[in-house]
């Protein structure tokens, strides 16, 4: 979730210190990206994945300290609740069978993780929304022993001057009629049941605003076919319900702010950009520091001396405003270098499944790019937000538009426009046959039998809800179940639903 910050609490001088550094960072930026001091020897993508653990009851496990000891490996951090852990995978080129390795490496880390969890009374989750959470465990003392995340917890919840209230409908299990949650939470946690996968893709500088481009056209349809987050407080609400949860859960806002149109932090953006530049000038215009802290670098001074600047206070106010897809500004060995990530996927249900989401995503995401006529000159922003929601709300129930076609489910617009699309964006990326067939294969099948990780966790329910059970006890039912299958490595198409 970001680097750790300083206990000591911020007076009201900080802030305006902290918007003044931000400005010269910006400058720093700007000049940067004028006099191209960005390193791009070639693509590299990247990985994160967000856990939950849990207990034999299969209850939200609140042992991320224990397990990180057992664990002992720098790839594993926390996040915001104690039944959270983050892997964060050694970036690679995204060329031939590198994506075939990186499979068989995230088995490897959550198999191990698996195993450490279990030697302290755990089991690992990896899925969008952990089914069981109730609202005991959005208390606040389940935050994670951190600076960052109690400053974040209170700074949030003073902006907002009342209590996180959680209001959603869904649409109802098969049969059954549309359900409604409101609930509300004296802390951040919410945010904690919204566990992802996040893509990250390294470009050039010139290239940046394409790709972000493209990746906001992706984003509905990658979340109707990769939906894995139907449950919440034991209702059955939306197909991908992180997307409206993460929203509400980090809303500085008061109603009376969002009647005046003030941009919330969980943001989809307003417009098609040319640099990234738009995106943290953007960031610093409309939204006020919630972690002030500044360094002592002056970044103009670091870059005219020859070293790459840290760009601290960029970075960190960029880390609390929570774009969909996210502009990423680091420096490695030394070397700035640029980065899209893209935060709309859920975790799971299986590494194959997700492996299967990336390969989707990069693929189409360069051909878009790459187009003569790119498609978000064709469609305005606001269609590119409403497929966001839309394929959210009702996954493959969903009506996307799509120009030259207009409105079509997602499956059809995958099979007739965006699978074809992202076999040309691997093969022009020089990744091999035998990784785009594997992974395509996989997004293609589960668009022919409409069977997400969402769609088999709401069959399961209701059936199970039909014979007898109760919801509570359904849900922990089809977790457990859930976990096994999610084990036994087959993509969630195939599974069977009891």
């Amino acid at each position: 979730m970001g680097k750790d910050v300083s206990p000591d609490s911020f007076n009201p001088r900080d802030r305006g210190r902290y918007r003044r550094k931000m400005q010269r960072c910006l400058d720093t930026l700007a000049r940067m990206l004028a006099e191209g001091s960005f390193s791009f020897p070639r693509k590299h993508i990247g990985l994160e994945v967000e856990l939950n653990l849990v207990d034999a009851a299969m209850r939200p496990s609140m042992s991320n300290a224990a397990v990180l000891e057992a664990l002992d490996d720098p790839s594993f951090t926390t996040e915001l609740s104690q039944h959270n852990l983050e892997l964060n995978v050694p970036p690679r080129p995204l060329d031939g069978d590198s994506a075939l390795q990186l499979e068989d490496d995230l088995h490897a880390y959550l198999g191990m993780a698996g195993a450490k969890a279990e030697e302290t009374g755990a089991h690992l989750a990896v899925i969008g929304i952990l089914p069981t959470l109730s609202n005991e465990h959005f208390d606040q003392k389940w935050l994670t022993n951190s600076a960052r995340y109690s400053l974040l917890n209170d700074r949030i919840l003073a902006a907002r001057g009342e209590h996180t209230l959680l209001s959603l409908e869904g649409t109802g299990l098969p049969g059954q009629q549309p359900e409604r949650l409101r609930s509300y939470a004296e802390s951040i946690l919410p945010e904690a049941a919204c566990t992802s996968v996040q893509l990250h893709l390294q470009v050039a500088p010139e290239e940046f605003a394409a790709h972000w481009n493209a990746a906001q056209c992706l984003a509905g349809v990658q979340v109707a076919l990769g939906a894995n987050s139907p449950f919440l407080l034991g209702k059955a609400l939306w197909q991908e319900t992180r997307i409206p949860l993460f929203l509400q859960a980090t809303d500085t806002r008061p109603e009376e702010l969002k009647n005046q149109g003030v941009r919330p932090r969980v943001w989809f953006g307003e417009r098609w950009i040319t640099s990234i530049f738009d995106l943290f000038e953007e960031n610093v215009r409309y939204f006020p520091g919630l972690l002030p802290e500044t360094d002592d670098e002056e970044p103009m001074e670091a870059l005219e001396s020859g070293l790459a600047p840290k760009l601290s206070e960029l970075r960190l106010h960029n880390g609390t405003v929570w774009r969909w897809n996210r502009p990423v500004y680091d420096v490695v060995d030394g070397k700035p270098h640029l980065r899209v990530e893209n935060r709309v996927l859920p975790a799971g249900p299986t590494v194959l499944d997700m492996m299967a989401n990336a390969a989707f995503f990069y693929g189409a995401q360069r051909a878009l790019a790459e187009q003569e006529r790119p498609v978000w000159t064709q469609m305005s922003f606001q269609a590119a937000e409403e497929n966001l929601y839309a394929g959210a709300r009702n996954g493959f129930d969903a009506q996307l538009y799509w120009p030259g076609i207009g409105w079509l489910p997602p499956d059809e617009l995958a099979l007739r426009v965006l699978l074809p699309l992202a076999r040309e964006g691997l093969r022009n990326s020089d990744v091999s046959d035998a990784a785009a067939d594997r992974y395509l294969g996989v997004i293609e099948r589960r668009c022919v039998t409409k069977r997400t990780g969402a769609a088999w966790q709401r069959e399961t329910v209701a059936n199970a809800q039909s014979r007898g059970m109760d919801r509570d006890t359904a849900l922990a039912m089809m977790l457990e179940r859930y976990l096994e299958l999610a084990k036994a490595g087959e993509p969630v198409h195939a599974w069977p639903v009891t």
